[in-house]
């Protein structure tokens, strides 16, 4: 614990002015309200017995301090209100950022075993409940302690039987509160999985509302999402308990710190051992003694809150990436394309049966190369290894003779350039998801970039042209208009090495056919892998490469592997009768 709080406090670090001043009004703040009780018990116990001239005089002008210390009191309250959550708004912005920016660095393998409602949660409503306590526990802490420990001290001058009884409470109160804090802490921790499990749901039925409606299947979301709600109020009432039993337990305390005191009080003023003016004393003491404890139970509530955040954000920033550049990995600023693969094997963390098992492959720059086979044999787990997305298990992989584990990462894919059957646009304009490509690159480069790949007609025939917003994902487009946009990207990319992942194989004949021919303008000159899913696409490739779950079967031109009646061909006379 002892060292995640250092990583907590590190937070300040930047906004140490802010911390300190906030800090330096909450006790000016604090010590006044333990003045104006004083000064009021100076006005009942001597200024009242003045002569009657000079009394008046003195009440007004102790009245006039009493409301400047009432003026000071609200500017220390407003600056530790404003101020305060400035800086709590700057840390989250800063926690924000360092999570967003590990997000970014954390590979497949990881978003392969987790959901986005979960890891929006982590950036969301933890970051804001760790800002809270940022802010607002030390300033509470410190205004409590200089409350409680002031008081007693005063109380202790002015009568010790009286504040004995009066902060005889106190040990009863630490008992009941640690007990309850623990209770607290570990329902609050089970709420935060409750509500990442609601954000992922929403997120999973939202993302895939097309489908849901095309079933009319919008009941089932909603037993779903009535589901993991119903789960979410039930941890909820269990916390609600605990926090309600630490409320009224703590609540009562303090209000029969009221009652004994003034019980007490009542009847040692009766025996002539305390003045009436102590006792109001003590009264306007008692309320400033227990704001503070009340000020602690919603410290220990932002505790719990705050803490249970920061673990979960602790939790990610400590997960490594597990593919990282070395320390002496070299920058590659120009590639050739030579590839190759020397006895490579692959397999996913959770499972022990590698997917690929002893590949050697040797590619020439420029040449273009062509995967098929049947479904899950590793065509495309083959292709995500080249640019890193998922780390050989054995063998290695070189590019001009570089172990690519060897590159800088950042160098390596971006002489990569990918284009996926399931295109991914981002909410914006057609020119900045082509941008995307090469955020650095001007508009004439994103238009010639367009009408490479055959897309500038179509983007010109929109009244805003390549500034017409797509919406989400891109869903004011067809899917053949999505494609060309996604080659257009890495036209302006413009890398040497490019990997097609069953680019065509969702589109309709006629989009097949202009998006072929967008390819093949890419494809030249650069080394290419193809992994297709209709074989009448491949047939001008000049090698085409056969996986099964044995490795590579048969290698060779379309002509030599019709001849051989192997694999291939069953394949492709296949593909040829359901196309």
């Amino acid at each position: 614990m002892k060292e995640k709080l250092k990583k907590l406090f590190a937070y300040y670090t930047p906004y140490k002015f802010l911390f300190y001043s906030d800090m330096f009004f909450a006790v000016i703040g604090a010590v006044i309200t333990l003045v104006i009780p004083l000064v009021i018990r100076y006005i009942t116990n001597e200024v009242v017995y003045f002569e009657a001239e000079y009394a008046r005089r003195s009440v007004l002008i102790f009245g006039a301090v009493l409301v400047g210390l009432v003026i000071i009191e609200i500017f220390c309250n407003f600056y530790i209100a404003y101020y305060g959550h400035i800086m709590g708004a700057k840390m989250e912005a800063d926690m924000r950022r360092d999570i967003f920016g590990h997000y970014q660095k954390l590979t497949f393998a990881f978003y392969d075993n987790q959901k986005v409602g979960h890891l929006l949660s982590r950036i969301t409503s933890d970051l804001f409940d760790i800002s809270e306590l940022l802010h607002h526990g030390p300033e509470d802490l410190v205004i409590s302690i200089i409350k409680i420990t002031g008081s007693f001290i005063i109380l202790l001058m002015v009568n010790v039987r009286l504040a004995l009884v009066a902060f005889a409470f106190i040990p009863v109160m630490a008992l009941f509160a640690f007990y309850y804090n623990g209770k607290m802490k570990i329902a609050f921790k089970r709420n935060r999985e409750k509500i990442a499990d609601i954000n992922s749901q929403i997120e999973d039925s939202l993302a895939g509302i097309r489908v849901v409606k095309s079933f009319a299947n919008e009941k089932e979301e909603l037993k779903k999402f009535k589901a993991g709600n119903d789960n979410f109020v039930a941890a909820k009432k269990i916390s609600y308990k605990y926090m309600g039993i630490y409320n009224s337990g703590l609540g009562a305390m303090t209000t029969l710190v009221t009652v004994g005191v003034l019980v007490f009080g009542v009847l040692m003023m009766l025996d002539g051992t305390v003045e009436l003016s102590d006792l109001i004393t003590f009264i306007l003491y008692i309320t400033n003694f227990t704001d503070p404890v009340k000020k602690l139970v919603t410290f220990t509530e932002q505790f719990q809150n705050g803490y249970s955040g920061f673990e979960r954000f602790l939790e990610i920033l400590s997960i490594a990436p597990d593919i990282a550049d070395k320390p002496d990995a070299v920058p590659v600023e120009h590639v050739k394309g030579d590839i190759e693969f020397r006895n490579v094997s692959f397999r996913y963390e959770d499972q022990t049966e590698a997917v690929l098992h002893g590949i050697n492959l040797k590619v020439n720059a420029g040449e273009y190369i062509a995967l098929v086979g049947p479904s899950g044999v590793g065509k495309t787990t083959l292709c995500s290894l080249i640019p890193r997305f998922y780390e050989v298990s054995e063998g290695a992989i070189y590019i001009d003779g570089t172990d690519i584990r060897d590159m800088k990462l950042n160098d390596l894919r971006n002489h990569i350039g990918i284009v996926q059957q399931d295109v991914y646009l981002f909410a914006g304009t057609i020119m900045d998801n082509i941008r995307y490509g090469r955020p650095e690159a001007t508009d004439e480069e994103v238009i010639r970039a367009a009408k490479s790949a055959n897309a500038h007609e179509f983007i010109m025939s929109f009244p805003e042209g390549y500034h017409t917003d797509i919406g989400q994902r891109g869903v004011k487009l067809s899917g053949g208009q999505k494609q060309r946009l996604s080659i257009a990207r890495v036209f302006l990319k413009n890398p040497p090495i490019l990997i097609f992942d069953e680019a065509t194989s969702a589109l309709d004949n006629e989009s097949e056919k202009v998006v072929q021919k967008s390819l093949e303008n890419l494809a030249k000159d650069r080394t290419t892998f193809v992994i297709a899913h209709r074989l009448t696409t491949i047939r001008n490739a000049g090698k085409i490469l056969v996986l099964t779950e044995n490795g590579i079967a048969e290698q060779g031109s379309h002509k030599e592997l019709m001849a051989k009646n192997g694999i291939y061909e069953s394949l492709y006379n296949m593909n040829f009768e359901t196309s």
